[in-house]
């Protein structure tokens, strides 16, 4: 299991492993979240790419308000799987950029013990993430795995996954 956050930005997941006997990792726990989802994710030192590019984006202040989200936050090595060229992509054309962003944020403080019970979540992007539980690990759109769950903001959550989600295609 990768080496996440610090006690100091994490509360309980094991709320998922016990609802679904998921083996996603519980987030070390905390007695309260003082910082925000942007503030959460720069202190665990393993999502320098996903907020470099939330702040590119001008997604930033919408991610430190009050409003309660839950974010799929891909880590640094997951971003590594992605090809250079799409990385570059999303650099050129910033309303693909904020796009891809926002299909990794659900409306509300989702737990994971939430998570597990549902099919799917709509995302900020507007289309669904379909989730799956089998042999005890939760997937993402059939390719991500959650790795860590329940890391606690003051305005939310964030789950960890290994990879990078793309959304569908306009029509």
């Amino acid at each position: 299991m990768p080496k996440l956050l610090t006690a100091a930005v994490v509360a309980s997941g094991a709320a998922l492993a016990t609802a679904a006997g998921a083996s996603a990792a519980p987030a070390p726990s905390t007695a309260a979240a003082d910082k925000n989802l942007v503030e959460t994710a720069v202190a665990a030192g393993e999502f320098t790419t996903l907020v470099d590019l939330v702040q590119k984006a001008g997604l930033a202040g919408a991610l430190s308000g009050d409003k309660k989200l839950t974010v799929f936050a891909p880590t640094d090595e997951a971003f590594s799987k992605v090809p250079a060229a799409t990385l570059k992509k999303l650099g050129r054309k910033p309303k693909l950029l904020r796009r891809v962003l926002k299909y990794h944020v659900v409306a509300g403080d989702v737990k994971a013990a939430d998570v597990v019970k549902r099919r799917s979540v709509r995302t900020l992007a507007g289309p669904k993430i379909k989730i799956s539980v089998r042999d005890g690990n939760v997937r993402l759109n059939r390719s991500a795995n959650v790795v860590t769950t329940d890391i606690a903001a003051s305005n939310g959550t964030i789950h960890v996954i290994d990879r990078v989600l793309l959304p569908p295609r306009r029509r």
